[in-house]
């Protein structure tokens, strides 16, 4: 029979203290989310106080707003118009909600195109088809699966006819794979468009995002007028034309961190501007020089030790969000110097010890986050790619998202279709040895088509 005794074990253990698990929770914030935390901790803390407030809105132009709807509140419930009358009875009241209800509710992209294609002279059939192809659609208005596995076993040229249909109808350019097809369809369409458009578009869209006006009117050797007439139109067109009928609220991104370069150097800007800047309210300074009760003078130092902390945690957020990118910045020199395709292999190991932190940390700090660059917009977690190989930057010099981006390049320059196979033999002319079926699965993470869907579309 084995004896329970009672025995004594010295083990160690590690306490997180509020304060760290907050500065932990601050290292995590995207900028606008930070934006929040700082305005719950300045009206929880009163040790805490705005110095500077960036903010544009106005309390004057707020009491404004409020004062013009109480006027039109007024007004309204003044009202003699006969269609409203005040009742107490649940008939009315469920009645008034049901009806509020009904003009509350938003029409969808799909609503709004069905009904149009209800008066298109289209064979049942067809309308069929047509009602498929809208249903597929993204709140942006491009297809979610392609057009032709959706329709299988229809011949390609009653698809395609469709899809036609349906692009022309409101809002214009919908029906289509992304952005760019959406904007070259919209310009096609459009009886006002210039000449240059269409070719600006379907061959310079690149130069175009980048800003590089000059360079296109140089190539297409257009006047300064027609060069202006040209992005005057352009400007007009919706890249998303889905959204205006999306029912979910647009997000927006702040980006935290912007990298330019500029005469040779890349120059690292934190985006600091969104947020106020707060300190230690001057009341609560002097009390804590003075002398009070005990329970005063807890309560005095402890929201200035809360505070001084929170200011502290900030500060620390902002270093090692610096640090982070700077040596994100070395390591992905030529990305940010020649675009996407230049994208090297590089885990958070590799920052980590750079930068003499913890994985962890470097991917708490690279969630939620985003840098401005000179090619667009991106997620830092977008610069953690390990390398075709899957080696990690020890291994493959060429990144997944590099290669993707290239193969998408391969296509979009394409004078034919080219198949899988095709593409693999010209990525190993460039010294890159990928397989015909992960070309194939990058192709397809990219929403591109096959060959023979680009050779029959």
């Amino acid at each position: 029979m084995q004896l329970q005794r009672p025995s004594i074990i010295q083990e160690q253990r590690q306490k997180l203290s509020p304060q760290m698990i907050q500065s932990i929770r601050l290292m995590s914030l995207p900028l606008q989310e930070l934006k929040e935390e700082i305005q719950q901790e300045i009206e929880a803390n009163p040790a805490l106080e705005i110095i500077e407030d960036r903010s544009t809105v106005s309390l004057e132009s707020i009491k404004e707003e409020r004062e013009a709807d109480s006027e039109a509140q007024r007004l309204f419930e003044d009202s003699s118009d006969p269609g409203w009358s005040r009742s107490n009875d649940d008939d009315s009241d469920a009645k008034r909600m049901f009806l509020e209800g009904v003009i509350t509710v938003a029409e969808t992209l799909q609503d709004h195109l069905l009904w149009q294609l209800r008066l298109q002279p289209l064979s049942p059939d067809q309308r069929d088809i047509g009602e498929k192809l809208i249903q597929n659609l993204d709140p942006d208005g491009f297809y979610k699966e392609d057009p032709y596995t959706l329709c299988q076993g229809t011949h390609h040229d009653t698809v395609n006819m469709v899809m036609a249909v349906v692009r022309s109808l409101e809002p214009v350019g919908v029906c289509v794979a992304d952005y760019r097809e959406s904007l070259v369809v919209q310009t096609l369409l459009s009886p006002d468009a210039p000449a240059p458009a269409l070719i600006v578009l379907r061959d310079y869209i690149d130069q175009l995002e980048h800003g590089k006006h000059s360079e296109i009117q140089k190539r297409l050797k257009l006047s300064d007028q027609a060069m202006a007439e040209t992005m005057a139109f352009i400007k007009k067109l919706n890249p998303f034309p889905g959204r205006q009928y999306s029912a979910e609220e647009t997000r927006y991104v702040t980006p935290d961190v912007q990298v330019k370069l500029k005469d040779g150097e890349f120059v690292i800007v934190i985006n600091d501007e969104e947020l106020p800047v707060i300190g230690i309210n001057p009341f609560f300074d002097e009390l804590s020089g003075s002398k009070h009760d005990k329970e005063t003078d807890t309560f005095v130092k402890d929201n200035i030790r809360r505070a001084r902390w929170f200011i502290q945690s900030i500060h620390q957020r902002n270093r090692t969000l610096l640090k982070v990118v700077r040596s994100i910045v070395e390591f992905q020199r030529q990305f940010f110097a020649r675009g996407p395709k230049y994208l090297a292999p590089l885990t958070l190991k590799d920052i980590a010890g750079e930068v003499g932190v913890h994985e962890t940390t470097i991917s708490r700090i690279a969630g939620k986050k985003y840098v401005q660059t000179d090619w667009g917009i991106f997620e830092l977690r977008y610069f953690f790619t390990n390398s075709i190989s899957g080696s990690g930057s020890k291994g493959s010099r060429f990144s997944k998202e590099g290669v993707k981006q290239l193969i998408k390049e391969l296509i979009q320059a394409e004078s034919r279709a080219m198949s899988d196979q095709d593409i693999s033999d010209l990525l190993i002319k460039k010294g890159i040895k990928l397989a015909r079926r992960t070309v194939a699965k990058y192709r397809q993470e990219l929403n591109m088509d096959s060959s023979f869907s680009r050779k029959h579309g």
